[in-house]
């Protein structure tokens, strides 16, 4: 079953920053990653992963540098910030609040009677 895209660019922003987590990664890997970690549920392209991470620099919460490769290839690495570190956590808690809450709500809810 494919995705709903809106459901899926809700969640992207807490994706990629969970990408960058446990290390810096340049922009093809962390599309790879993303799609394994998925099981090919999330194949998110270039188009849409360059201007997120653009975003998340731009509120700090993830910086890049270049770095050039064994193969003479220069790539651009992103980092997750102390600040990113913060933002990954809060949205992570809200994820987990509002799945559960539509988890209850697709299982019959709670009924007061």
């Amino acid at each position: 079953m494919e995705l709903d895209r809106n459901l899926v660019t809700g969640s992207m922003a807490m994706l990629v920053m969970k990408l960058l987590e446990d290390g810096d990664k340049y922009g093809y890997q962390m599309i790879e990653e993303l799609r394994q970690k998925s099981e090919d549920a999330f194949r998110l392209k270039a188009g849409t992963l360059y201007p997120l991470l653009h975003s998340l620099e731009a509120k700090g919460y993830v910086t890049a540098r270049e770095k050039s490769a064994e193969n003479g290839k220069t790539r651009r690495y992103y980092h997750l910030t102390e600040a990113g570190g913060r933002a990954l956590k809060d949205k992570t808690a809200a994820w987990e609040t509002y799945t559960e809450a539509v988890g209850r709500v697709l299982k019959g809810g709670v009924c007061f009677g």
